[in-house]
């Protein structure tokens, strides 16, 4: 089964996501469990926890159809060590509100090293902030997103991907996010079949299918190989609808969420409903 949706607000309060995302007849959801330009958040009301809970029981759904992401302040591979740890320090914050939430998963962006330490330093700090962090949390799986590579961003590679999942030791409770915007900007084609093919054999055989945990569903206004991040709306962009048809017909994207972060929200619900479409080759 397919899970769709996007990432709505949480304004007034996370369990108005889950209203939002069954307002777009969506089958999953992203959200943000705090203010994502924020260090600091008041923590979780008991009262907003059950309310939580009780809507997604409401409207069906489960943890597996849920993607939350973290804070965009938060750098994982951050060479400064009192900026690293004050970054670990909000991570598993977050990882806490996830499990508070009874949520399984928290995407986030691996980190940048500033051009202050070389790629495999940055890649090493990354893992270790994922092994603190799973040592400090239960139940929650760390989703490691693939960047567009804008900046000194790291993740943008397949094989950077591989090697941070290489270094966490519990394997169990890490796996990546693959973003079509942020693939398509860092260097992997996907605008025909054969593209797709091509890219997702891969990703398979870099990182493996059974570390995908979710995806998001995007256009590029950027273009090909760039390593700017720049969404569209599907179709409207550089990639073109190839690619999401592609994904919504291949089994190996069953079972997790689909999660658009498009540009135009007023037509998440008319995006949604193709893409559900083209299970069935309309």
């Amino acid at each position: 089964m397919k899970y769709v949706g996007a990432h709505v607000s949480a304004s007034g309060g996370v369990d108005q996501a889950v209203i939002r995302a069954h307002e777009l007849n969506a089958t999953a959801f992203a959200l943000f469990t705090k203010n994502q330009r924020q260090w600091q958040a008041p923590p979780l009301a008991p009262e907003i926890i059950s309310k939580f809970k009780a809507a997604c029981a409401q409207y069906g759904y489960t943890s597996a159809q849920i993607l939350p992401h973290d804070s965009y302040l938060i750098n994982l591979g951050h060479p400064d060590d009192e900026a690293l740890q004050k970054s670990r320090i909000a991570f598993i914050d977050e990882m806490y509100r996830c499990q508070q939430l009874g949520l399984t998963m928290l995407n986030f962006h691996p980190g940048s090293h500033l051009r202050q330490i070389t790629e495999r330093q940055c890649l090493a700090r990354i893992a270790e902030s994922i092994n603190i962090a799973l040592e400090a949390s239960q139940g929650v799986t760390a989703v490691i997103e693939n960047t567009a590579g804008q900046g000194s961003n790291l993740g943008f590679r397949f094989e950077q991907l591989a090697e941070i999942i290489h270094q966490v030791e519990d394997k169990s409770r890490v796996g990546v996010c693959i973003d079509t915007c942020h693939t398509f900007a860092g260097g992997y084609d996907l605008r025909t079949e054969a593209d797709c093919d091509h890219t997702f054999t891969e990703l398979e055989n870099v990182v493996g299918f059974t570390y995908l945990r979710g995806m998001h569903l995007n256009d590029a206004k950027s273009e090909f190989g760039s390593r700017v991040d720049r969404h569209h709306s599907l179709g409207e962009g550089n990639i073109g609808k190839t690619v999401f048809s592609y994904i919504m017909r291949d089994p190996r994207f069953d079972g997790i969420p689909l999660i658009l972060e498009t540009i135009n929200s007023a037509i998440w619900a008319e995006e949604i409903a193709w893409l559900k479409a083209q299970q069935s080759g309309n």
